[in-house]
């Protein structure tokens, strides 16, 4: 993937529907048409904005055939209807759509989420990613290796359909606090070599996040390169020697929580990763603020319990203005 990654997050999709709601109203549509799947959370979205009544298309590409999928009747000839699709794409799914409602006698424009360089028609509303690789909160899998991976072949006629979205879930995991204890930052403090030789005799954790460990990238550790070869010794004792390890490196981020937090979350998208497991609450946030497609999950060993991170920055009332 040679273009830069601009994920885009529900809330700013959401944001920019109501920023056209003036002007979608004064359209007048009748219905807000979405391509399911990648069409159906838009629509109903201008829906809201304007009133017009939510339907559904469902297009089978094989066969590049489009069919009202809809509890609503189709509209009366010469209704205006927008059609809602998440990308205008390189394929056909958008003009048979378009061109099976014109059939029916309807007036159509067209919304996308986003467009590129590669859309094989420019929408009527859409957000302008061209020189970008837009990625869409529903398909945060997309990014992953396997499912491009995948793609590529389905394109190619080569393999069946691409798969379910939870298929591409891929994991990278903390270290410390998620296999084994965490040592107190005091007793580092204290006697640096006495708390390393603790660190290396703990024993793993008995109870471990319920994930599939097949589909773990790596172990992204806020510890420092220079433990590279101690903690690969314990990784190997107790059976994780299989696993990547990915250590920070102290020159480009220091220990300061948000700053480690920084490196976990780009060391995570490098992997191509779709989740994150962190031991640390104020990291999880941090990892959640800098990386806002990933899924967060901090992970409290001692109550065994999962809770997913989401996080955007708030300013109350007398904060400055940047």
């Amino acid at each position: 993937m040679d273009k830069p990654v601009l994920p885009l997050t529900y809330e700013q999709i959401d944001h920019w529907i109501a920023s056209l709601q003036p002007e979608l109203a004064r359209e007048g549509f009748t219905h807000a048409v979405g391509i399911l799947r990648g069409g159906a959370w838009p629509a109903t979205l201008v829906s809201h904005a304007t009133g017009a009544v939510p339907a559904f298309l469902r297009y089978e590409r094989a066969t590049r055939t489009a069919v009202w999928d809809s509890s609503v009747p189709l509209p009366a000839r010469g209704s205006k209807v927008l059609v809602c699709e998440d990308i205008a794409g390189a394929g056909h799914t958008l003009a048979d759509c378009v061109s099976f409602l014109r059939e029916q006698g309807l007036v159509v424009k067209t919304l996308t989420v986003v467009f590129d360089d590669l859309s094989r028609m420019r929408p009527d509303y859409g957000m302008d990613c061209r020189g970008y690789f837009a990625l869409l909160p529903w398909e945060r899998h997309a990014y992953t290796d396997r499912y491009r991976a995948r793609w590529q072949h389905t394109q190619a006629g080569t393999l069946g359909p691409i798969g379910e979205d939870h298929e591409f879930a891929v994991y990278a995991i903390d270290l410390d606090g998620v296999l084994l204890p965490d040592v107190p930052p005091h007793r580092y403090d204290a006697d640096l070599m006495a708390a390393l030789e603790e660190r290396d005799a703990l024993l793993p954790f008995e109870h471990l996040p319920q994930i599939d460990f097949s589909r773990t990238q790596a172990i992204v550790t806020g510890r420092p390169e220079i433990d590279r070869a101690r903690t690969a010794d314990w990784l190997a004792r107790h059976g994780y020697a299989h696993l990547r390890l990915v250590m920070r490196d102290p020159s480009r981020h220091g220990e300061h929580p948000e700053q480690v937090a920084a490196y976990k979350a780009e060391a995570a998208l490098e992997l191509a990763c779709t989740h994150f497991i962190e031991s640390d609450p104020v990291q999880a946030i941090f990892i959640a603020q800098h990386a806002p497609l990933l899924r967060v999950v901090w992970w409290d060993a001692a109550r065994r319990a999962a809770k997913l991170i989401a996080t955007q920055a708030w300013r109350g009332a007398d904060a400055p203005t940047p």
